[in-house]
């Protein structure tokens, strides 16, 4: 038998690292006709409600479609606030609050001028919402397999680490055109209006390279936004249902289940706006200005000007990403896709950790 201490590090842990090895006792039941069984914790069996089986082609394509939904809508709707934020970064003597941009904003332009780049968002948002959402359900399929049951459970934090982190790379690269294109809208008066003006004369002037140049920096900012944001998300919702909700998931009603979802998603977009905003900074002024580099940016902007407009920012995050989690967790009751409880140990580990008589 392992000792207490180590025994309650496996139960406590909120990293859920495991600081020792542990010995097979026994082969893992093969499914019938040969098949490996799924190894994703807490998510091996549909319920008989369930529109298709977990991991199927169906589910993540419809997680994806969920993705598009939460992200496309969500980063939209949003997009005066955005607008506000990235004149600050870029322009912070002129700008200089969130009220103060705004009226600044409507005295020059207009109330229309608020919705300044709504297109490249809503489009380049929406993919992103595709690669985001949707590969993090195959990339946390693909590694929950490569390490097992039992290691899926110690080590289920990193595994959403890594899952998002590998989602994003390739949601960004999707993001990336769209993104400069919403920039140089939003923080350059004058230069073009639409979506449709933009475009061609971005290309004319620095050819593919003015949609991808901010590629780098846009990984910076969102790989590890992603990572707070799908990881904290995970492990907040399971520490809610343990110690914040008074009954069982399972006793809980779709509704119920979709208010922790929120609560959840808000916690988790606190902390994804403040990891992320110094690179989001870098991001918006290197969109707006020509030939400059995210090493130049980040020196002109200084450590105190990369933190400009940060309340905006979690306002702006905090709301989305509780939305976000809203509304793909919405789709997944409305399509009947497995919605798997938070994870619990494995009956395997339990004995080995003598847990169980």
């Amino acid at each position: 038998m392992y000792p207490t201490s180590l025994t309650q590090l496996a139960r406590a842990n909120p990293f859920s690292a495991p600081l020792f090895s542990l010995q097979k006792l026994e082969e893992p039941q093969q499914s019938l006709g040969g098949q490996r069984p799924r190894r994703l914790a807490a998510a091996a069996t549909s319920d008989e409600g369930d529109s298709c089986e977990f991991g199927s082609q169906k589910y993540l394509v419809l997680c994806g479609f969920g993705g598009i939904l939460s992200c496309g809508t969500t980063h939209t709707a949003v997009v005066p606030l955005d607008l506000v934020k990235c004149r600050m970064q870029v322009n912070p003597d002129k700008y200089k609050s969130i009220g103060n941009g705004f009226a600044v904003t409507v005295r020059e332009d207009g109330m229309r001028g608020l919705a300044k780049g709504w297109a490249p968002t809503f489009i380049g948002y929406s993919m992103q919402g595709l690669c985001k959402f949707g590969f993090y359900e195959v990339f946390k399929i693909f590694y929950s397999d490569l390490l097992g049951e039992e290691n899926t459970y110690l080590w289920r934090t990193s595994l959403y680490l890594a899952a998002s982190a590998s989602a994003e790379f390739f949601a960004d690269i999707a993001l990336s055109p769209m993104e400069a294109v919403k920039v140089r809208i939003q923080t350059q008066p004058g230069y073009a209006n639409t979506l449709r003006q933009a475009v061609p004369k971005m290309f004319a002037e620095e050819g593919l390279w003015a949609f991808y140049k901010g590629v780098v920096p846009l990984w910076m900012r969102q790989i590890p936004y992603t990572m707070m944001k799908f990881a904290c998300f995970e492990r907040t919702v399971e520490l809610l249902y343990k110690y914040v909700v008074p009954k069982p998931r399972s006793e809980c009603s779709k509704s119920e289940q979709l208010v922790v979802t929120f609560v959840a998603g808000y916690i988790a977009g606190v902390f994804c706006a403040i990891v992320s905003h110094p690179a989001d900074s870098v991001v918006s002024v290197l969109n707006k200005e020509k030939g400059s580099t995210a090493a130049q940016v980040l020196k002109k902007l200084g450590p105190k000007g990369v933190w400009k407009g940060l309340v905006a920012r979690i306002i702006m995050i905090g709301t989305l990403t509780a939305l976000q989690w809203f509304i793909y967790d919405s789709v997944k009751v409305y399509f009947r896709l497995p919605r798997p409880p938070p994870p619990e140990m494995p009956e395997s580990l339990k004995k080995k950790l003598g847990l169980t008589e």
